[in-house]
């Protein structure tokens, strides 16, 4: 059974063929669509709100043939107590052949896979966002061509987005540049495991240095659904770390910007390079379709 929870844990040949397939998947919308998962469900678990994760994978199973059914603890015993999360894990591997599920706690999330006799997908943890990130790499390859050996900038808060970009940054063999402020520096533990593999990770208070020469610059909302912090605090913390126009000059001249949405507006990012020709943003979205095609098929053992 193929789980696609993190990264980390799939192996780069697996990873390349998600991202290829996801490619060919795109190229191929214009065409009669193959529904090659006509008679299979996928069940959305949500314990947060969303938007960009629950409409894409609705639209991408739709797109494959399949159905979708949606759970939320306002509509359901999960999450509230009623029923223990291994008989709920047992029931939902009857109804369905694949799940997503979107968690505030990481380790709810292991708990629940334990129990399941069917796939489960990473919609947003509070560790780690690995759908989010396998969009951005087929982003940033239509527009700029392999990953590999690029220069990718994240500025602001070491959050599950960066986690995921760490474990990126070594699958597909790109370098990365941090720059946080060292009291929201990112995960230790995933740190510590690209240093293991050789990575080319740099992690520096100086945006500037971070942004020099790259490929791309992104960024997140420097406060989360599942922050519980001081929220001025946070922000003037990463003040320093806004994506503008004054930055965006550090990177190469066809450098694009990406953010996984939604954006706060005049906090992290500039309305200028929000909509500026480097912008990436909305392509980035659009792609979150393709690469869970791809991530579904892939657990199915499809592709």
């Amino acid at each position: 059974m193929s789980n696609f929870i993190n990264i980390s844990e799939v192996s780069k040949s697996d990873l390349r063929k998600i991202i290829n397939h996801a490619k060919l998947e795109k190229k191929n919308i214009s065409k009669k669509l193959n529904k090659p998962l006509a008679d299979k469900i996928l069940i959305i678990i949500l314990e947060n709100p969303s938007l960009r994760t629950r409409i894409s994978f609705e639209l991408a199973m739709k797109q494959l043939g399949g159905d979708v059914i949606i759970l939320n603890p306002k509509e359901s015993h999960f999450g509230i107590g009623n029923e223990s999360t291994e008989d709920t894990a047992k029931i939902l591997s009857k109804y369905g052949n694949i799940v997503l599920m979107r968690t505030e706690k990481h380790k709810n999330f292991l708990n629940f896979s334990r129990h399941l006799k069917i796939p489960i997908i990473n919609g947003l943890t509070n560790l780690s966002h690995p759908c989010q990130i396998m969009s951005d790499i087929m982003t940033f390859e239509e527009l700029k061509g392999p990953i590999a050996n690029k220069k990718i900038a994240w500025l602001g808060d070491g959050n599950n987005i960066a986690y995921s970009l760490i474990e990126a940054s070594v699958q597909f063999n790109f370098q990365l540049s941090i720059a946080c402020p060292k009291q929201l520096k990112p995960n230790n533990k995933i740190i510590k495991w690209a240093k293991s593999k050789k990575s080319k990770i740099l992690i520096t208070k100086d945006p500037k240095e971070a942004v020099k020469l790259s490929d791309c610059v992104m960024t997140d909302k420097w406060i989360s659904m599942s922050d519980r912090v001081n929220k001025n605090k946070k922000r003037k913390l990463l003040k320093p770390y806004q994506v503008n126009k004054k930055i965006m000059n550090y990177a190469k001249k066809d450098a694009i910007f990406m953010h996984c949405l939604p954006a706060n507006r005049g906090e992290e990012v500039t309305d200028e390079v929000m909509d500026g020709k480097q912008s990436a943003v909305w392509l980035e979205a659009l792609n979150r379709i393709h690469v869970q095609k791809s991530i579904i098929e892939w657990c199915l053992k499809y592709i």
